[in-house]
């Protein structure tokens, strides 16, 4: 069997060699000519109800080469039969939640944490859900006939907490269970294989892995995608085509740079459960290059105190990012909420990248000497 490695290097670009290529290329039209309007407009109709058009699109918000390469990678890493690019990871999770809104079934099941505008949108309603909050325990007793989707994170934002997928899945019983793998990526979890039928991912993070596109991407089969495609022909969310083909390189080294991140994040996290500072470190099971802590004194100062590593919202890049979630990444909850869900005021999240070990070290450690006094 083909390794992911393997897999991450030649996936979406089977075909190149046939084509006298070693670069994906990149189709940036808008619109397709065509001489046959009765074809065309029979394609039309084919789109309008959800199917992939492949190779040959009507009109960029339909579907777009260098778009299709990305979403047939993503598909192969993860294990699902398809996958339907979006314009962010917001636009692609809404699409999900249109999706259950269409079908007659607008009641969700949520288990926090979530990522902080994801735990706003589903709360809040505005695309015609409800919610039900629970606990992993509690999945199955709060599914009802109108459920038409449980969402989980794993490992969550910004807390790293994990739940059993295998397990969770099970306790939905007919319901799909959505994953948000953005923090684990396949190179680390593939939830499909654990009964997850839907698995999303704001792409702006690790697959694009350079802190310089925005996307996201639902993985799923191919009765959920038509539905998701029947969203994006209608709402517009496309993931543009440069998009697609920086995320699709992005594929490519993904495997290497977690690895090498999950590396330095390791040691990062025993040099900071050491610090005097730290109260406490925050690591998933299944490794990755995401740490976070909780410190003594003000994490708003750690924050303002750091010279190497990045202090900014969002995470996945090849340098290592540095933000404090109440302020930033989950403010838009209630302290009530945040609380409950087990996000504390003095919880930073560290995205590690690539740097020296030793020098995201040094530059930590004086971070957090600056809050202490």
């Amino acid at each position: 069997m083909t390794s992911l490695s393997t897999k991450a290097v030649h996936a979406g670009r089977e075909d190149l060699v046939d084509l006298g290529l070693h670069a994906a290329p990149i189709d940036l039209s808008t619109t397709y000519p065509s001489r046959d309007c009765l074809t065309e407009a029979a394609r039309l109709d084919e789109a309008a109800e959800g199917t992939d058009l492949g190779e040959q699109p009507v009109y960029a918000r339909l579907g777009n080469p260098t778009v299709g390469r990305f979403e047939r990678a993503l598909a192969e890493l993860e294990g699902s039969d398809t996958s339907v690019a979006f314009a962010s990871g917001m636009a692609a999770l809404s699409a999900c939640l249109l999706a259950c809104v269409a079908s007659g079934r607008p009641h969700v099941v949520a288990v926090r944490p979530l990522y902080g505008t994801t735990d706003h949108l589903v709360a809040s309603g505005l695309l015609g859900n409800q919610v039900s909050w629970s606990t992993v325990d509690g999945v199955a007793a709060a599914i009802r006939p109108d459920t038409g989707l449980v969402i989980a994170e794993s490992p969550a934002n910004p807390n790293l907490s994990e739940v059993d997928i295998r397990a969770l899945a099970a306790a939905c019983g007919d319901v799909p269970l959505l994953v948000d793998n953005t923090f684990a990526t396949p190179v680390l979890q593939r939830p499909v294989e654990q009964g997850a039928r839907i698995v999303v991912h704001s792409a702006t993070k690790f697959l694009g892995g350079h802190g310089d596109v925005m996307g996201g991407v639902v993985a799923c089969g191919e009765e959920f995608a038509r539905a998701l495609r029947q969203i994006r022909f209608a709402t517009g969310g496309v993931l543009h085509p440069l998009a697609g083909y920086l995320l699709l390189r992005g594929l490519a080294t993904l495997p290497v740079r977690i690895r090498a991140a999950s590396r330095t994040a390791e040691e990062l996290a025993t040099r900071l459960a050491a610090h005097p500072v730290v109260s406490r470190v925050h690591r998933p099971g299944i490794g990755g290059p995401m740490v976070s802590f909780e410190v003594h004194g003000d994490p708003a100062a750690v924050v303002g105190a750091v010279r190497l590593v990045t202090p900014a919202v969002s995470l996945g890049s090849v340098d290592t990012l540095i933000q404090h979630p109440a302020s930033i990444s989950h403010h838009i909850m209630t302290e009530q909420d945040r609380h409950g869900a087990g996000i504390s005021d003095q919880l930073l999240r560290l995205s590690v990248g690539l740097e020296d070990v030793d020098d995201l070290w040094a530059d930590l450690d004086q971070a957090l000497h600056n809050a202490k006094s």
